[in-house]
């Protein structure tokens, strides 16, 4: 009896689940969202998602800093098959007008690199005005990270494969192909003069796929792990990304610098250890320290006179 109850309940949730769409939208954050798509040139944008958060000016120049001997992207490389996140984080970034892209890439910086040898080798027209002197610095370093990514969290065959039996073989593969993808991505940003951390964020995307390949072994055009693997998963990393630069958007908005107290940012700070000298008694390397030693006898320390400069009437 209970076994007939769990199969006709599991054929009304599948049988509900089936009336509805074949892919759910994404959940970024506490929103809806799609993936980053579109263009952007300068300050204008084209087919830009409409929950990106834009600045109404640039808050400065920034290069994208990212690790590619981090796990999470040999993850990224070798089981998702994609591309690097600064090719996704570039038409983010450009997209919202908040800053100004300066390249600093390995390709860009050698395509730059070959212009000027070509210039100093005489081989380019008059007035070409490639040289040095003219690269803009980069203001601040954006560094993005994977912090977790899972493909399949939470698929229903495996639940209700066990409630059901083998008998019911063909219901578990079917709530089998309702798959959860999820994913969750982190922000740095970093000033460069100064290596101070300015702001931080993190952002989390879920999408539900309904698979019918996986659910009635179709083929991989139906929703196997080879587009499920490249394309979808993308798509949650991308909503991860997008989440949490938008929520750095919003902090940078209402941005104070810290201030510490007494002998300033990076003057020793105010946790004191016992023992350790007070910033105030330190000297920088490339200051010298009055001198303390007596002078010999006899000898009185230099001192220099100042005459006054007496300025003659001006006759009328």
């Amino acid at each position: 009896m209970l076994q007939r109850s769990l199969t006709i309940l599991a054929s009304a949730c599948i049988a509900l689940f089936l009336v509805g769409c074949e892919t759910t939208k994404m959940k970024q954050g506490g929103g809806t969202n799609e993936s980053i798509t579109g263009a952007a040139a300068g300050g204008a944008a084209t087919n830009a998602n409409s929950q990106l958060e834009r600045c109404a000016s640039p808050l400065g120049t920034l290069s994208l800093v990212e690790n590619q001997a981090a796990g999470w992207y040999t993850i990224l490389r070798d089981e998702y098959r994609l591309p690097p996140t600064s090719n996704l984080l570039r038409i983010m970034v450009a997209q919202s007008n908040c800053f100004i892209i300066v390249e600093r890439g390995a390709a860009g910086m050698a395509a730059m690199s070959r212009e000027r040898e070509l210039m100093a080798s005489g081989e380019m027209r008059a007035g070409s005005n490639i040289g040095r002197g003219q690269m803009v610095a980069s203001d601040y370093a954006l560094s993005p990270e994977i912090v977790f990514s899972n493909s399949n969290a939470g698929g229903m065959g495996a639940v209700l494969g066990g409630l059901l039996g083998s008998r019911n073989a063909n219901i578990g593969r079917l709530a089998g192909g309702l798959q959860t993808k999820e994913a969750s991505a982190m922000l740095t940003l970093v000033d460069n003069r100064s290596g101070v951390q300015v702001a931080a964020s993190q952002g989390s995307a879920s999408k539900t796929d309904w698979s019918l390949g996986a659910a009635f072994g179709g083929s991989s055009a139906a929703g196997g792990a080879g587009a499920y693997s490249n394309t979808e998963q993308g798509k949650v990393i991308s909503g991860a990304f997008a989440d949490a630069f938008n929520q750095m958007v919003i902090a940078l908005r209402a941005y104070k610098p810290q201030t510490v107290q007494g002998q300033g940012l990076g003057g020793g700070g105010r946790l004191t250890v016992d023992g350790s000298a007070p910033p105030a008694q330190t000297v920088a390397p490339t200051q010298a320290a009055p001198s303390t030693a007596p002078l010999p006898t006899g000898r009185r320390p230099a001192t220099t006179t100042v005459k006054p400069v007496i300025v003659a009437p001006v006759k009328k």
